[in-house]
């Protein structure tokens, strides 16, 4: 089973760079997009292949996630119960038997103290919502933008950045919490503790060039997922957004 996570930053502007050609090539099981800002009805008709399913923002043109599937769910859930953070479009799930999929775009903190309260409200609040799910038994793939570097080596730049939104001690500390619920960060485990891997650049500067860049995109599983992980790859080309796709095969049927 093929699962690749994206955020698009913008639907409309990844399909004018090749959106559809890629998912054609990679003809994954599931896709998890982030960061839509769009609803469904300016959907490329390139992709209806796929069962669609989108959680849009109330705001126009802003956030918003998606998941596309081949086979379809047994549920799908939209949002987390909490108003606040469901009218901004952050979560979608998709269930498949005891198999949870989901689709995550957590808050920026990048555009002051508010947001990165913000955040941390949030990301208390997704918690729980994982540790229920997990509580009642199920399997999980949890896909997403998270917004967060865990580690030294998921940024080139760690060493100028300890006082930036998305590399705080205490987002950093979510993200170690988080995994401690018993939860795999699987590309990491696939790639070994010292190989550096980045999934998002600045537009500035030139950085995807350069690849000064930061790894803010996961698929964080449940450890009997992890285990039949089989491939892992953040490809750099095509460019589709200013973060870069991250593709798994797991040895699952769904």
């Amino acid at each position: 089973m093929r699962v690749i996570s994206l955020n698009l930053n913008g639907i409309r502007a990844a399909s004018r760079k090749g959106l559809h050609e890629f998912l054609a090539e990679k003809d994954a099981d599931i896709v998890c997009f982030q960061e839509l800002k769009a609803d469904i009805s300016v959907l490329p008709e390139e992709i209806i292949d796929y069962n669609l399913y989108w959680q849009p923002a109330e705001k126009k043109g802003y956030s918003g996630v998606g998941i596309l599937t081949k086979k379809v769910p047994d549920n799908i859930e939209y949002g987390m119960s909490v108003r606040v953070y469901d009218i901004e479009g952050r979560v979608l799930r998709v269930d498949y038997g005891e198999l949870s999929v989901i689709s995550v775009y957590i808050p920026s903190g990048s555009s002051g103290n508010k947001r990165i309260e913000f955040k941390m409200r949030f990301l208390r609040a997704f918690k729980t919502y994982i540790k229920k799910l997990l509580n009642q038994g199920r399997e999980l793939i949890i896909c997403g933008d998270y917004n967060i570097a865990h580690q030294e080596i998921d940024l080139k730049n760690w060493k100028t950045n300890q006082k930036t939104s998305g590399f705080l001690p205490m987002e950093r500390d979510w993200l170690t919490g988080f995994l401690k619920l018993g939860l795999v960060d699987a590309y990491r485990q696939f790639i070994g503790e010292e190989t550096a891997s980045y999934s998002w650049w600045s537009l500035r500067t030139n950085a995807r060039a350069r690849n000064v860049g930061w790894r803010l995109d996961y698929q964080i599983s449940s450890p009997n997922i992890a285990k039949t992980l089989k491939n892992a790859e953040i490809p750099m080309e095509p460019v589709l957004s200013d973060h870069a796709p991250v593709i798994m095969d797991y040895d699952l049927t769904i």
